[in-house]
This record gives structure tokens, C-alpha cells and sequence, in this order.
């Protein structure tokens, strides 16, 4: 996952005391002009090495899949990390400027001289710092917010369980998956986002189960959950949208299928299948729908996943001959 492995952002204070606590000793270990040297190539290494190393970690967005950034944007904002990122990487490259600048001056002068000068620029590097401390805390922010986004596959065709609460969801994936899945979770809602794998004709498939996006009318989500929904209209390949006619689940059937023809609007734009699944079919099956299936009963499990696999229509590229 892009995020996963992002390193921690160093706090600005951090940086400076790291950067001339070493230079401090690499000066202790020489004398004169020469200790002078030594300690502002030191403290300007560090500081614009570590700068540009917390830059070049993150991907370009430019680049990244449109659901992970929709993902992305949801939880921090894309565009001010960038601008952080940005006053990130002017930072390096003013310490790195300035370090070419007071070294060209130690060159041309005494020892006591030298001292001042390496005083000036260590001022400097932590005026510089100091004008990026907030860049640094939200990029560290953003960071520490954006790991822990479920590994959720662009690449894979990608089934997404819709519907209300206590119509099947979870227990559907857990048949289908034979318990291969995962609970992780999004940052922005405290339920557990169900990520189950299964393979069919060598092609692996996700079936993602996704409580507090998709299982309530769009005017009960907030702004962060509405954002995040709209980042799996990227993701789904077909969508299963789970009914329970008997009402059973603690939801009319009418509020059942008003939601599901939300769900229908959302995904019409990119031509992505949302196929009716009518559960619990041993105690009713008064709806209209795609497939009907009891996962107590274990009935019709297998013609359901066929359906959605089929919906799906994946086809892998196959290398050519000619490569």
C-alpha cells in the first residue's frame, strides 16, 4: 500500500538539535577554520538531507490512483499536504543555498572570523526551520493518518458489499472468502472496513465490505464519509447491494430499496453494475432482485458469486506474442 511505508516526519525542534548536537562534535574533533568548516557542512547536510528525504518519500500525486487519492483527499486534504510538501522542499534547498554561501565566506577568512559567519548561518538554518514547523507537523499528521488505510488493491477487481446493517454483509464475505479477509480501519469512521480475497479461474478478486459509507442514506454521512464514498465509484468493478425483505435487519423494506436506488445513481455515471441481492430468502423473498440466497441455509451463495464475477467481467492482459 503507497502509504504504508511512509517514514516519520521529524519535528522541526528535532531536526535543528539532531543537526547541531552532530556538528557540535564533528567540530570538537578538529580545530581552527577547519572545525568551523566541518560543523556547517555538517549541520546543513542533515538538516537538507532529512528535509528532502520526507519529500521524496511520498509518491506524486500526480500519479497516484484516483481511489487512493479520492481516499487521500478525503482524510487530509491533497492539496495543502502538497503545499506542506512543497515549503518542505524549499526549505532544503534554502539550507542547501546557503550552505554553498557561508562556505564560499570561511574559505576567505580567519578562525574567529569563521566563527561568526558558521553563528550566522546556524541562525539562519533555524529561521529556515522555523518557517516550515507547521509544514512539518502536518505533513508527520498526514502521514500518520494515511497509514492506516486498508491495503485495497486498484489493480484487482474489486466487488463492494452495499446495503443497510444486519442484512448479511460481513456474513457473505466471511462464507465467500472461507474467512481469507481482513478488518481493517479508515481513519475517519470507528466500524471496521471488511477486506475478504477469493480466486476463481486464477484471478483474485476483493470483496470489500465498507460500514459507514455505503449502509445509510447519503444526508446521514458527513463530509469526510460522502468524500470517501465517492472514492469507491473508482475502486468497484460491480456492486452488491443486499436487501432483506423480511426486515429483520431492523430497516423497512421501502427505506431498504430507497437506499439502494442511491447506490444506483452513485455508480450510473461510470456504467458499474449493481446487482439486487434479496438475503434471508428462507423467511422472505417479497422484493424484486438479481439473485436470491440464505447464508443460514446456505442456499444460492454460489450463484450469487457467480453473478458478481460474471458482472465483473474481468479479462487479464495476457502478454503478446510479440513482446
Amino acid at each position: 500500500m503507497i502509504f504504508e511505508n511512509l517514514p516519520t516526519a521529524p519535528r522541526s525542534e528535532e531536526l535543528l538539535d539532531k543537526a547541531f548536537s552532530r556538528a557540535a562534535r564533528a567540530g570538537n574533533a578538529k580545530g581552527g577554520l577547519e572545525a568551523q568548516q566541518s560543523m556547517l557542512t555538517v549541520a546543513v547536510n542533515i538538516t537538507s538531507d532529512n528535509l528532502e528525504n520526507v519529500v521524496t518519500a511520498w509518491p506524486d500525486f500526480d500519479y497516484v490512483d484516483p481511489f487512493y487519492y479520492e481516499l487521500a483527499d478525503a482524510i487530509v486534504d491533497v492539496n495543502e499536504l502538497r503545499q506542506s510538501l512543497s515549503e518542505v522542499t524549499w526549505a532544503s534547498r534554502q539550507i542547501e543555498e546557503l550552505g554553498r554561501e557561508y562556505q564560499s565566506k570561511l574559505r576567505k577568512t580567519d578562525s574567529d572570523t569563521a566563527r561568526k559567519h558558521r553563528k550566522q548561518a546556524f541562525a539562519r538554518i533555524a529561521d529556515i526551520m522555523d518557517e516550515i514547523k507547521a509544514d512539518l507537523r502536518a505533513v508527520g499528521d498526514a502521514r500518520d493518518q494515511l497509514k492506516t488505510i486498508p491495503d485495497i488493491r486498484p489493480d484487482e477487481p474489486a466487488i463492494v458489499i452495499a446495503g443497510y446493517p444486519n442484512v448479511g454483509k460481513s456474513s457473505f464475505v466471511n462464507h465467500v472468502t472461507r474467512a481469507s479477509n481482513e478488518i481493517a480501519e479508515y481513519p475517519f469512521t470507528t466500524r471496521g472496513v471488511q477486506i475478504g480475497h477469493l480466486e476463481r479461474d486464477h484471478i483474485r478478486y476483493q470483496l470489500i465490505d465498507t460500514p459507514g459509507l455505503l449502509d445509510r442514506p447519503e444526508d446521514e454521512r458527513n463530509d469526510i464519509e460522502r468524500q470517501a464514498a465517492g472514492a469507491l465509484e473508482h475502486l468497484a468493478d460491480t456492486v452488491l447491494f443486499f436487501v432483506d425483505a423480511s426486515g429483520d435487519c431492523g430497516y423497512p423494506l421501502d427505506v431498504q430499496l430507497e437506499l439502494q436506488a442511491a447506490v444506483v445513481d452513485r455508480f450510473a455515471d461510470r456504467d458499474i453494475p449493481v446487482l439486487t441481492i434479496c438475503n434471508k430468502s428462507d423467511r422472505s423473498t417479497d422484493v424484486e432482485a438479481d439473485a436470491y440466497m440464505s447464508i443460514t441455509e446456505e442456499e444460492g451463495i454460489d450463484e450469487v458469486l457467480a453473478l458478481a464475477i460474471d458482472a465483473v467481467g474481468y479479462e487479464p492482459e495476457l502478454p503478446s506474442r510479440d513482446a
